[in-house]
């Protein structure tokens, strides 16, 4: 690290411990516009800089960020339900490796008849914490709203979204909500979604549902969730489908939103 380059080096490292604060008390203006929009997002945002680059800081929490979303991709959970099926991936390499797999019940697999029921299935996917975590609140809120009995409570392993037309189809259910842990983010490593498919068969495409997407903490809270799909389902049993041809138009929900949390390379104070 000598001569001009090793000048530099040092100098960029000093910078990254003390750099953001002089940035910002340099440009007023740009410090307060930065303010006000951290207090409306997570996103990693107005971060500050030393040069050109990020400070140091910020840098190390993005590959943490990074790291802990793999990390979620991989781990598993423990989920509970009435039902338990697999898909006919066997684990969670060849279930990452094979999104056909996720989508086809193990063979062998019995289910109960349930005719005319909500299935609702909680399906592990690409997060089993988000669904772990989030699913036992949605389905004793959505309970008292659903204008179809629910059916016995199905968990699926290494499942993709599509495996819910198999599992509904095979207890002749009415409709299936597919609970199901969506891909973590840099921001997030929690969530979850729901699918709503009308009527499910083997072959439905995604066309043919209905979505409602991070249900989580400093999301769509668990409870507006339920009331959502309760509302989608009421308008599926009128139209007797769900998909591009079943519109939300039910009012946005109230969504108190936490303010983003102060991250370990903050702009701002």
């Amino acid at each position: 690290m000598d001569g001009a380059d090793g000048d530099w080096r040092r100098r960029h490292a000093r910078g990254a411990v003390a750099g953001v604060d002089r940035a910002v008390t340099q440009h007023p203006p740009e410090r307060q516009a930065a303010l006000e929009l951290r207090r409306h997002t997570m996103a990693r945002v107005a971060l500050g800089r030393v040069g050109t680059a990020q400070p140091t800081a910020a840098h190390l929490a993005f590959q943490a960020a990074h790291a802990q979303a793999r990390d979620a991709v991989w781990a598993q959970a423990v989920l509970s339900g009435d039902v338990m099926v697999h898909s006919q991936a066997r684990d969670r390499r060849e279930y990452l490796l094979r999104p056909d797999l996720g989508r086809l019940l193990a063979p062998g697999t019995a289910l109960p008849a349930c005719p005319g029921a909500l299935v609702v299935v909680v399906a592990d996917g690409l997060c089993a914490a988000g669904v772990a975590a989030q699913a036992p609140a949605l389905i004793a809120a959505l309970r008292p709203l659903t204008p179809l009995p629910i059916g016995p409570v199905v968990v699926a392993s290494q499942a993709r979204v599509a495996l819910g037309d198999a599992v509904g189809a095979a207890m002749g259910a009415r409709a299936v909500a597919v609970l199901i842990g969506e891909r973590p983010g840099l921001s997030a490593q929690d969530s979850m979604g729901i699918y709503l498919t009308w009527a499910p068969v083997v072959g439905r495409t995604d066309a043919e549902r209905n979505c409602i997407s991070n249900i989580r903490p400093g999301g769509l809270s668990a409870e507006a969730a339920a009331a959502k799909l309760a509302w989608l389902l009421r308008a599926a049993m009128g139209l007797c489908a769900t998909g591009v041809g079943l519109k939300d138009d039910m009012p946005a929900a109230s969504l108190a939103m936490p303010a983003a949390p102060a991250g370990p390379a903050e702009l701002l104070p």
